[in-house]
């Protein structure tokens, strides 16, 4: 089997909620891959969080012309070629989320071409993933807030995260305290954890925002809420500060989701800098790359879960391997990618039935792609 075609789209997609009488607009910026082979299979991969029309600049002008010809289920092959086309001093950033899209495509790929969910193909660990929902966002105030998450709770929702921090180091410039904010997040989470009660799990995520001193500022204030985990609490994810506060809070640490290198996260295991890995296969160099962190999260003893959303793609690692975690389904960016998938699975009581159809187990909504690609596009939606 060789690959014919390789064709990259940028689209920026469009939706509308409406949350406790309150109508909100959100936009998701994503690229869509297609690699097609001369069997007549076409493997569909994304990437997103970054610049989505970069990212398709790269693979229709540098990464198709490496990729015609070769052989769509010589994975490792294909993203070591990849890598060294892209990446030759070790750069991350648009290059890995490059490669993340096409990995995603390609066992996609081998799954149809060999009858099998990509989930089986990763190892088939489980059958069905936990969820958490993140609903968390800082442009509810407090009131939306536990409304919202009450609501997420009676769909059978157990598990919530929600957004801490609030920008605070790229907002520098703004008059308003870095502790003003943070009295508040402390006040939202205490707010959360009565609305959702004792048995649910809460998750905070400050999106790499804090310094040291904030972070474990924040982590002391919030112990008492029973926090399962504080994910990305220190700007870049610097494994030397990590590990300080680890060492200062009870508060498990999560992190990586954005990271696109193995070797960050061999630091981040060596330094002990988090209690649970994020590699994110739609950001960390797709599924080929994941699995082999994974492994080394295996051999310390640390856990994976998914953060950073696309929870239909991370769900074939999580379910794949035997360390495998939660996903997050983000409440936003799953509402956008309705509208491009088809037959996404519906989470029930906080768990995902892993497809039985060979590959994702989902397909590309071509008339709505082709209608979006028309619209200009524009950064892609954060978390």
């Amino acid at each position: 089997m060789k690959i014919v075609d390789v064709k990259a789209t940028a689209v920026n997609i469009p939706a509308t909620f409406d949350f406790c009488n309150t109508q909100r607009t959100a936009t998701l910026g994503v690229c869509i891959v297609e690699i097609t082979t001369d069997e007549g299979h076409v493997g569909v991969g994304m990437t997103a969080i970054t610049e989505e029309e970069v990212i398709a600049y790269t693979i229709n002008q540098i990464m198709t012309p490496a990729l015609i010809g070769k052989d769509p289920l010589c994975n490792d092959q294909i993203w070591n070629q990849m890598y060294w086309l892209m990446t030759p001093r070790g750069q991350s950033g648009y290059a890995m989320h490059a490669i993340a899209a096409v990995d995603l495509a390609l066992w996609d790929i081998k799954g149809q071409a060999l009858t099998q969910p990509v989930w089986k193909l990763l190892g088939g660990a489980r059958s069905r993933v936990s969820t958490y929902a993140t609903v968390g966002f800082d442009f509810f105030d407090q009131e939306q807030l536990v409304a919202v998450a009450k609501d997420w709770e009676k769909q059978g929702f157990s598990k919530f995260k929600m957004v801490v921090g609030h920008g605070a180091l790229k907002r520098k410039d703004e008059p308003r305290p870095l502790l003003e904010l943070l009295r508040e997040d402390v006040m939202r989470v205490k707010l959360l954890r009565e609305a959702i009660g004792d048995q649910a799990e809460l998750f905070i995520d400050a999106n790499c925002n804090l310094d040291l001193y904030h972070a474990a500022w924040l982590a002391k204030r919030v112990e008492e809420y029973d926090i399962s985990f504080f994910e990305e609490p220190i700007k870049g994810n610097d494994p030397h500060t990590l590990s300080d506060l680890r060492r200062q809070t009870s508060i498990p640490l999560a992190g990586g989701q954005n990271e696109g290198q193995a070797s960050k996260f061999k630091d981040l295991l060596l330094n002990r800098s988090l209690d649970i890995l994020q590699p994110n296969v739609a950001i960390t160099g797709g599924y080929t790359q994941c699995q082999k962190i994974a492994g080394m999260a295996e051999a310390f003893g640390i856990g994976i879960d998914n953060g950073g959303a696309w929870p239909f793609h991370n769900m074939h690692l999580h379910a794949g391997l035997s360390n495998g975690g939660m996903v997050e389904y983000h409440i936003f960016a799953v509402e956008c990618l309705r509208q491009i998938f088809n037959d996404l699975p519906i989470p029930k009581d906080g768990w995902i039935e892993m497809p039985t159809t060979p590959g994702l187990g989902f397909s590309l909504n071509q008339e709505a792609l082709k209608e979006l690609a028309k619209q200009p596009t524009s950064r892609g939606l954060g978390k």
